[in-house]
């Protein structure tokens, strides 16, 4: 088993999961959470994404190929599309979630769910990484990437409103926000261009 490809691949996924979108939303969700309703959030919503994309992991390919007749460079480049648009709202508004998605909502396990799980953690990049992982690594050491890097991205929303303190206090906040939305745009468009190159040949 190659481990610095599990590592390498870890990471990639961590950087579409977007831990800071996370922090954000759970930070600034009013009204704000008691340390009991951030754990509760964080860790429902990280074992039903982790499930989501296991069960992908492994049937994936069959329910997108001989079920719906899809091509997994299409995924590639509708996946690489949206979380593209995502990444310029926050290099251009300084933001990722729309204001709209942090309405009051008393049901946790409901929100925990949506849209925490997915489409905030499981959302489209990370569907279609998840899935061009394992036809190219295998399923064990895709599971292996995503548990550590959803592992990573849970670690970041329990201490949500921390992280976000001090990035207030130090006015770090809005730069970062843009700095990781730069990052994710780039890390979709060469998702698009590798669906493209596929679909090509």
């Amino acid at each position: 088993m190659q481990y610095d490809k599990i590592l390498e691949n870890a990471f990639y996924l961590l950087a579409l999961l977007n831990p800071a979108s996370k922090v954000m939303f759970l930070a600034t969700y009013e009204p704000a959470l008691t340390g009991k309703q951030n754990f509760e959030l964080s860790w429902k919503s990280s074992l039903a994404a982790l499930l989501i994309l296991i069960f992908l992991t492994v049937a994936g390919q069959f329910i997108l190929h001989d079920i719906f007749r899809v091509e997994l460079y299409s995924l590639q480049i509708t996946g690489g599309l949206i979380v593209f648009l995502i990444g310029l709202t926050a290099v251009r508004e300084g933001r990722f979630i729309n204001q709209r998605e942090r309405e009051l909502r008393k049901n946790f396990t409901e929100i925990s769910l949506v849209p925490l799980a997915a489409p905030l953690i499981a959302g489209p990049g990370v569907i279609a990484a998840t899935i061009a992982n394992s036809m190219a690594y295998g399923i064990l050491s895709t599971t292996l990437s995503l548990v550590l890097a959803i592992g990573i991205n849970f670690f970041f929303m329990l201490f949500a409103k921390w992280f976000n303190g001090i990035l207030q206090k130090t006015h770090l906040l809005g730069p970062l926000i843009r700095m990781t939305g730069l990052v994710i745009s780039d890390v979709a468009v060469q998702m698009v261009i590798n669906g493209l190159k596929a679909a090509m040949r």
